[in-house]
């Protein structure tokens, strides 16, 4: 039983530079927040509202990584999967929002759309490149560069939004780019939610190894 305690471990954010990076980006993304939602209400775009409420959820669960770090495999593991399940109770408030739009569709100011969208855009590069190098850690660590890197994608979509909604003067594009960024936090809380339970069954397997040895 003694081979069974071995096995690669993954980056868990045990480092300085990387704790203040993080703090960055949670700095980063709670400004953003801020300005996006209100953008979002003052130009009635469902996406814009749906990507900032995404980046207050990166703001608390960003919090929560940070906490976690140094903790537990089990503990961080735990931490991951609420971080997942999180992101799929967003994504299903986001699907559920976005149907009721459609029965009272206003179309929304598209140059606010694409100058916010933008901002948000670069905001969350700046994330990313902060994080790359961290980007195949731990299911804690690595939740953090999968919900920086879809919220880049994102803006990009929520930019095409804005050019659909400005050609076509109508709010069914901000609408859809809205059920997009829906499926990518679907894609993530599904990756963060499997990450996180194979280490959690991973910390299981190693307590009843050290416990039989």
């Amino acid at each position: 039983m003694a081979g069974c305690c071995g096995g690669h471990a993954n980056f868990d954010g045990m480092s300085q530079q990387y704790k203040r990076i993080l703090w960055w980006v949670i700095a980063i993304n709670g400004v953003m927040f801020f300005i996006e939602m209100s953008a979002g209400i003052g130009a009635q775009s469902q996406a814009l509202q749906a990507d900032a409420l995404d980046f207050l959820g990166d703001t608390l669960t960003y919090g929560i990584s940070l906490w976690a770090i140094g903790k537990s495999l089990t503990l961080r593991s735990n931490v991951a999967l609420f971080k997942g399940y999180s992101l799929l109770i967003m994504a299903l408030w986001v699907f559920g929002s976005t149907l009721y739009r459609f029965f009272i569709i206003n179309s929304p100011e598209p140059f606010t759309m694409g100058s916010i969208a933008l901002l948000a855009f670069s905001a969350n590069v700046v994330s990313v490149l902060l994080l790359m190098r961290y980007k195949d850690g731990d299911a804690n660590v690595r939740s953090v560069w999968l919900c920086s890197r879809n919220d880049a994608i994102g803006n990009l979509i929520v930019l095409i939004a804005a050019s659909g909604v400005w050609y076509s003067n109508s709010a069914l594009p901000d609408l859809i780019v809205a059920f997009i960024l829906a499926a990518l936090f679907l894609s993530s809380a599904w990756q963060i939610i499997n990450q996180a339970k194979a280490e959690k069954k991973k910390a299981e397997s190693a307590s009843r190894c050290h416990s039989e040895n």
